[in-house]
């Protein structure tokens, strides 16, 4: 059998770096201050935002019983989870791209 046919179709994408998070830090910029970097393989940017949502769940349990610590533990879970977000955000771009492509 054609290994090409064995491959999922996901490790096959690359990530396109249009996942981002983040406000530009002077008013009025356009950047944001984190981006995906394009050219990563889908699968384990599908396995890194798996990561980060676990997590995630984590630390909003910890921060349900722990609130002496609640701003750190929210700082956190607002930035994992946006990186989480960036990650899914790209993995959805690249696969529409990888369908329209086919």
């Amino acid at each position: 059998m054609d290994k090409e046919l064995q491959t999922p179709r996901i490790r096959k994408l690359k990530t396109t770096g249009v996942g981002h998070f983040g406000e530009a830090g002077e008013e009025g910029g356009q950047d944001p201050l984190f981006r995906v970097v394009a050219g990563h393989s889908m699968d384990h940017a599908v396995e890194q935002a798996t990561v980060l949502m676990c997590a995630v769940h984590k630390i909003s349990d910890l921060a349900m019983t722990e609130a002496d610590h609640l701003p750190t533990l929210l700082t956190a879970v607002h930035y994992l989870s946006g990186m989480a977000k960036a990650l899914a955000q790209d993995v959805n771009h690249g696969l529409m791209v990888g369908r329209r492509a086919e």
